[in-house]
């Protein structure tokens, strides 16, 4: 007699999920990544301005904080659809504000397009602190890695048809490099608002999962530093704010880098920086299987070596030990996409697994401000090193020691003190970074080599 598994809970149809990170990567990629760094530029933003459009919706998770407490009346589904229908009505004014530049000077433009920054990151902050709970309500444990890395396959292909999108619209591959116009910069940020709209036909498709008991904490306070001194997520926490200075400013800083030292019109410069989020499809390949075979703790030690090297390369044509060509520039960008795919997937299954169920709501807050928050803090302070470096510097030790070579010198140290820590992490049963380097560098080839002769032998 067969055992009764109607008890078994059901796994439910993830497709809306997907379909969902992916039309909400075609609108945020818009308006929080390169296309409005230019924009900023285009009206004259400096460094340190250009890192407050970056930090600023990072920094404003911090609002997760009073939000959590109101998830457990209003339901995970109801809370994140309120906040992405509000913050997709704020990309259709930013649409409005390229168009008003005969009303409105270039500084007043700035002004308005980081005020409706403000509302539409706060929007979002409110409403993701319910994201992480529904989605470990909804997916089984033992299926988190596999559909984490499967959301950021999604997430980096439309990241990916994004930036080329934008990049045709603003000229890329024309002969001589022409900035954007105005009209093509509404036409982006329209194109973003559309899709933002499309993503909300998936969310509301997204079953919703109850809020587990216990997680109202309103009349009796919450214990923020009880929660923050449990030892596997202070570790976890820890790794995240290192990580996040490390990482936090180098799209913002790679693209005014390469606006400010290379001959590379604007276009061009996005198409380049699109080719980060092929490298970032890769996470299926690595993240998948292995998140959920070895653990997350191996995954973060391979992601910190590898982005010290690839941050030690962009020291060097910062540098200009090697000259900013196309060809340098895609073998440095494809890797960062790889990267923040992995790191994201890893990071997320590991709080998934540490976080105890009492407290979900508060322990998933508080996890992704400190996270997000510094990756928010990450390129203002960065804007002001770089702007505090200004055009001084000199040719020393072979080395041009400007603001960009001093800014991707202190990332390369970052990186490696993000590994050590890394190292620090608590995770049951997870492998070591060397077993998981074994694997990629010559256990797979090998494999490889192994199926080719036994191909050809046959």
């Amino acid at each position: 007699m067969k055992p009764d598994r109607t008890d078994a809970p059901a796994v439910p149809d993830l497709r809306p999920a997907y379909w969902f990170s992916a039309f909400n990567a075609l609108s945020f990629q818009v308006v929080l990544a390169g296309p409005m760094v230019l924009y900023a530029k285009t009206l004259g933003a400096s460094a340190t301005v250009l890192g407050i459009v970056t930090g600023m919706m990072p920094l404003l998770t911090i609002s997760q904080i009073p939000a959590a407490n109101h998830i457990d009346r209003v339901g995970y589904r109801r809370f994140v659809i309120g906040g992405w229908t509000t913050r997709v009505a704020f990309i259709f004014l930013m649409a409005l504000v390229p168009l008003s530049g005969g009303l409105l000077s270039p500084a007043a433009r700035l002004v308005l397009m980081l005020l409706l920054l403000f509302c539409f990151n706060l929007s979002r902050g409110i409403s993701s602190c319910a994201w992480l709970p529904w989605i470990t309500g909804m997916v089984p444990i033992e299926s988190r890695g596999r559909y984490l890395a499967r959301d950021q396959v999604f997430m980096n292909s439309a990241s990916f048809a994004c930036f080329l999108v934008i990049a045709l619209l603003f000229g890329a591959g024309s002969v001589l490099p022409v900035p954007p116009r105005d009209w093509q910069f509404a036409l982006a940020f329209l194109f973003s608002a559309t899709m933002g709209a499309l993503s909300l036909r998936f969310l509301r498709k997204m079953p919703d999962t109850p809020v587990p008991p216990g997680d109202d904490n309103r009349r009796h306070g919450v214990p923020w530093l009880e929660l923050a001194a449990h030892p596997p997520f202070r570790r976890l926490l820890e790794l995240d704010a290192i990580w996040s200075l490390a990482y936090g400013g180098l799209a913002t800083f790679i693209v005014a880098f390469l606006k400010a030292g290379s001959n590379l019109g604007d276009g061009t410069i996005l198409a380049l920086m699109s080719v980060q989020f092929l490298g970032g499809l890769g996470a299926m390949w690595f993240g998948g299987r292995r998140l959920d075979l070895h653990g997350s703790k191996p995954a973060f030690g391979f992601i910190t070596l590898t982005g010290l090297v690839v941050c030690g390369g962009w020291f060097l044509l910062a540098g200009r030990v090697m000259e900013p060509g196309a060809g340098w520039v895609l073998a440095l960008i494809l890797p960062l996409g790889l990267l923040n795919a992995l790191f994201s997937a890893a990071n997320n299954r590991l709080a998934m697994a540490i976080v105890p169920q009492m407290g979900r709501n508060h322990f998933f807050a508080l996890y992704t401000v400190v996270w997000q928050v510094t990756l928010g803090l990450s390129p203002m302070l960065w804007g002001l090193v770089i702007d505090l470096v200004g055009e001084g510097g000199g040719v020393r030790f072979g080395l041009d020691w400007n603001r960009y070579s001093v800014f991707f010198g202190l990332v390369v140290l970052a990186f490696g003190a993000a590994f050590l820590q890394s190292r620090r992490l608590e995770e049951p049963r997870a492998a070591g970074v060397e077993t998981l380097l074994r694997e990629i560098f010559l256990q797979d080839p090998q494999r490889v080599v192994n199926r080719i002769l036994a191909r050809f032998g046959s």
